[in-house]
């Protein structure tokens, strides 16, 4: 039986430790790739300096079912632009609910909201379809979330646009499929949604990173 000679195996070695540590990618596993990524600019970017409030508007229908999703809503965008966007000021949302029952108005005006609690800019987001049940399947909970966004600049000049219209948010939630009907999982789904909602609607005010 034959041997390497020792400077062939070492010749071997050396030209292993090339594939390994030499940046040959053949041996990265894939997972481990990651994808190229692109900045995505905000649709709106005056809120970063503002004082701003977010104004959650849903039908009579919606409110008999969930009467505290308007709250509920503002909450969780309002936490996400909290940790998004520190240099905002952000109006309590709890505030915005108790005036809005104290005045018994179903159908607030934005701008006349905002300039109660001084704000300069005022999230407006309207509910178009709001439900936690699936409603091909009853016994199934799927979230469906869809609102319109815009933003009333009080601060602006005469001959500029007050109301701004942005991207209408649609999310779902589990994106696929469903989960039974428990009351363990609606807490859940109901979370998730709201958390995936928040995220879409914080996304059009600053700027970040998505996967091509």
């Amino acid at each position: 039986m034959t041997h390497p000679r020792p400077g062939l195996a070492l010749a071997i070695l050396l030209s292993g430790l090339v594939l390994v540590s030499g940046g040959c990618n053949l041996l990265i596993p894939i997972a481990l790739i990651s994808n190229p990524k692109k900045k995505v600019a905000p649709e709106y970017d005056k809120l970063p300096d503002a004082r701003s409030l977010i104004l959650v508007w849903a039908d009579p229908a919606t409110l008999f079912d969930y009467p505290h999703v308007q709250l509920e809503l503002a909450m969780y965008v309002h936490d996400k632009l909290a940790v998004e966007l520190r240099s905002a000021e952000l109006v309590d949302p709890a505030l915005v609910e108790d005036y809005r029952e104290r005045t018994l108005d179903g159908s607030p005006d934005p701008q006349v909201v905002g300039r109660e609690f001084d704000a300069e800019m005022v999230i407006y987001l309207e509910l178009l379809q709001f439900q936690i049940r699936d409603p091909d399947a009853p016994d199934y909970l799927r979230a469906e979330i869809e609102a319109s966004v815009s933003v009333h600049n009080l601060t602006a000049d005469p001959d500029e646009p007050q109301i701004h219209h942005l991207k209408p948010v649609h999310v779902f939630f589990p994106a696929q499929g469903g989960a039974l009907l428990t009351s363990a999982n609606s807490a859940q789904v109901r979370q998730g949604a709201y958390l995936l909602f928040a995220e879409e609607v914080a996304r059009k005010f600053y700027e970040y990173e998505e996967e091509y």
